[in-house]
């Protein structure tokens, strides 16, 4: 059955690539009529045949679209909340411009971690550092890079932590990467709180297209970059994003803990014998940012004594876990069964085994690997 899933996974990647090479629609001037997402996918078994393997967007060609600026004066009522999204946005449209024309290519250093480290992480690891020191409402900032809380400015509101270039191990294929980004209050820090504390988190993921997903006051908002007809940098191409509590699409991490835990060989036997849909690419960003674009998935990456964690509980697990649960998805720490946004952040580099997607996936998770009943 394993070497079915790995056959499987070859052809799933492929699968992926195809609905991206689409050509782009022309869109119209921006306005104030944006589209909420919130119904999910159709759950008929029926359509999730053999000759119906792939998940199309749902989401319609609309005659205009909502400017950042409006949204956020309309959906993040904190003045310095709603400047600290614009900043982090800024630099994510700086640091799609850099991948545009920067080589992979090993920097010849490494982070503390040892991980090597690429020229492109390098960029923008900078950018992200610039953006904060030259912020009024950042106080504090630590990067996955070298994660260490470091002052900002002393006036500031923020702490913002954020992993600059996930995905490191497959942007020299030129594969989808991306930015994470969560934001806590001075109030409560990063040492000591959750990441249920986060006032809002960020994740950019950099394809063919820029496209950002935010938490706001009344939901998730995903922004696209440069759409082009549009007088705004960025548009609001999704409102309030929903994420089914069923789903048909999987993305199996750390599938070596299957040789040690019984449960998750049993969970990824139980994806293949009922044909879901597989779609893993290895990086964190577009494995778990398709949920909210197929409005459906799970990502799973739960943690043994051979495989041990490697997802960094406050760069990337807590700020994809707040915008997945603001969605209606779940999150699971892997371990317990709850909510990996209820995890104290102890250090600054925590890892963290991770389940999170569609409610009842996760559900199964923790009935087959947590054995919460």
């Amino acid at each position: 059955m394993m070497k079915v899933l790995l056959a499987a996974l070859v052809s799933g990647a492929c699968a992926l690539i195809a609905p991206s090479m689409m050509g782009a629609r022309r869109v119209a001037p921006v306005a104030r009529s944006t589209t909420e997402e919130t119904e999910g996918p159709a759950t008929d078994d029926a359509a999730y045949g053999a000759s119906h393997t792939s998940f199309y967007t749902t989401a319609e060609k609309q005659e205009s679209y909502d400017a950042l600026e409006y949204i956020l004066k309309e959906k993040c009522k904190d003045e310095k909340l709603s400047t600290v999204v614009n900043e982090m946005l800024d630099a994510v449209a700086r640091i799609t411009e850099a991948l545009r024309t920067a080589l992979v290519t090993v920097e010849g250093s490494a982070n503390t971690f040892g991980d090597v480290q690429l020229t492109v992480d390098v960029i923008a690891d900078e950018i992200m550092w610039e953006t904060c020191r030259n912020s009024a409402v950042v106080l504090e900032g630590a990067s996955e890079e070298e994660p260490e809380i470091k002052e900002c400015n002393p006036d500031g509101q923020f702490v913002v932590c954020w992993d600059p270039l996930d995905g490191s191990s497959i942007v020299d294929n030129n594969w989808a990467v991306g930015t994470i980004v969560g934001i806590w209050d001075k109030a409560t820090g990063l040492i000591g709180a959750t990441g249920r504390d986060q006032v809002t988190s960020i994740v950019a993921l950099y394809g063919p297209r820029t496209t950002v997903l935010v938490a706001l006051d009344d939901g998730v908002y995903e922004f696209t970059y440069g759409a082009e007809g549009q007088e705004a940098d960025w548009i609001c191409s999704r409102a309030r994003v929903k994420i089914s509590p069923d789903c048909k699409i999987f993305a199996p991490a750390n599938m070596r803990a299957a040789q040690d835990l019984p449960g998750y060989k049993e969970l990824l036997d139980h994806y293949m014998e009922n044909r879901y849909t597989l779609r893993y690419s290895g990086g964190l960003v577009p494995d778990v940012y398709q949920q909210f674009t197929k409005q459906q998935g799970v990502f799973s990456n739960p943690t043994s004594p051979a495989s041990p964690a490697k997802l960094r509980l406050a760069f990337e697990a807590a700020p994809f876990g707040n915008l997945v649960e603001k969605a209606g998805g779940l999150t699971s720490d892997g371990v317990s069964g709850g909510s990996v946004l209820d995890v104290v952040i102890n250090a600054v580099d925590q890892r963290t085994a991770l389940c999170i997607g569609s409610t009842n996936e996760v559900e199964r998770f923790n009935e087959m690997i947590c054995m919460i009943e």
